[in-house]
């Protein structure tokens, strides 16, 4: 049997040739890179024109991803498909027209919130959650139709219930886990779970050790049997992986992720000063080349071969090749 496919839901690395080369070291078919957290539009493409100039310096190595076929098409030609995602929804500033342009330059995932309240819905880390606002009706809709895919990592719980039974087409959560195995502001309660799961919708498995049981030193039998737990509550191939890898990052990037523009102050999140930065991963994942390592520790908490293959990368593939066009 051939390996199964392996999908990152969810990276945001310092970018270099190196990683690169891990990837596929670590066999990685896809993976959802993080272009923008604050940038506005502008912002945004220049963004792009950077990884254009990757892709053309290292096309031996990554390719750009605009569909499920890219991922067969990259892993035929021995490289990793990157596919474009926001965090935020300033890229496309207060305009619902730039949602089909972001689209067009290879957008395909994008947040209606990262942490604070938006023009669109409420983050995970405001007092009060009103839900979706009026243009983020309209936007979800809109995202409907072009093949943007609907993001609620770092949403409310409303927001992200609304955001659920709102969308014409199944949502995702990309890096984020379960909050009854390790309660944090960006982990997700039973009720979000089941409600994905039951719409049609995926969560992608997050190794961001705030977001562990454990932190640094959670074990990968914990964080396999949270999965496995997770599976009987929305089932099996609705689940993948969304690492949140930050690899190489300067603590200033964590800044920028929490702090942007919106305030003057540092902000820690769910942490302190003390942990303001990034925590070393577990030990069980350092980079994309141990990918592997959770493969083996799925099918040790009892998932069969296809059940890890899914969770690896097929399951996200399908969503991909489901998700992606327009209507």
């Amino acid at each position: 049997m051939s390996r199964p496919y392996r999908i990152d839901g969810l990276q945001y690395a310092n970018w270099s040739p190196e990683i690169f080369r891990q990837m596929r070291e670590g066999a990685v078919d896809a993976v959802h890179v993080t272009i923008a957290y604050h940038e506005n539009f502008r912002e945004t493409v220049l963004n792009i024109e950077q990884w254009n100039r990757w892709f053309e310096l290292h096309d031996d190595l990554i390719m750009m991803g605009r569909s499920g076929d890219d991922v067969r098409r990259a892993r035929e030609t021995n490289r990793t498909a990157i596919f474009f995602g926001f965090q935020n929804p300033s890229p496309i500033e207060d305009d619902i027209g730039l949602v089909e342009i972001v689209h067009t330059l290879g957008g395909r995932f994008m947040q209606l919130t990262y942490n604070n309240q938006s023009l669109l819905a409420t983050g995970c880390y405001e007092t009060d959650d009103t839900g979706l606002t009026r243009m983020g009706r309209e936007v979800v809709a809109e995202m409907n139709r072009v093949g943007l895919v609907v993001d609620m990592s770092h949403s409310g719980e409303r927001s992200t219930l609304e955001a659920i039974e709102h969308s014409a087409r199944p949502i995702a959560i990309t890096h984020a886990n379960a909050a009854s195995w390790q309660p944090a502001l960006r982990n997700k309660s039973d009720d979000v779970l089941r409600a994905l799961g039951e719409s049609g919708g995926m969560l992608g498995f997050s190794m961001y050790p705030h977001h562990l049981k454990g932190k640094s030193d959670c074990t990968l039998d914990s964080f396999c049997g949270m999965i496995a737990t997770t599976a009987e509550l929305m089932g099996a191939e609705r689940l993948g992986i969304g690492s949140d890898l930050c690899q190489d990052q300067p603590d200033s990037v964590v800044e920028w992720m929490r702090v942007g523009r919106w305030t003057k102050k540092i902000d820690y999140g769910e942490g302190s000063a003390s942990d303001a930065g990034f925590p070393p991963m577990p030990s069980w994942f350092a980079d994309n080349r141990d990918f592997g390592n959770i493969e083996a520790g799925l099918r040790a908490v009892g998932f069969s071969d296809s059940e890890t293959a899914g969770i690896m990368g097929e399951n996200w593939l399908r969503f991909f090749d489901e998700s992606f066009g327009g209507r």
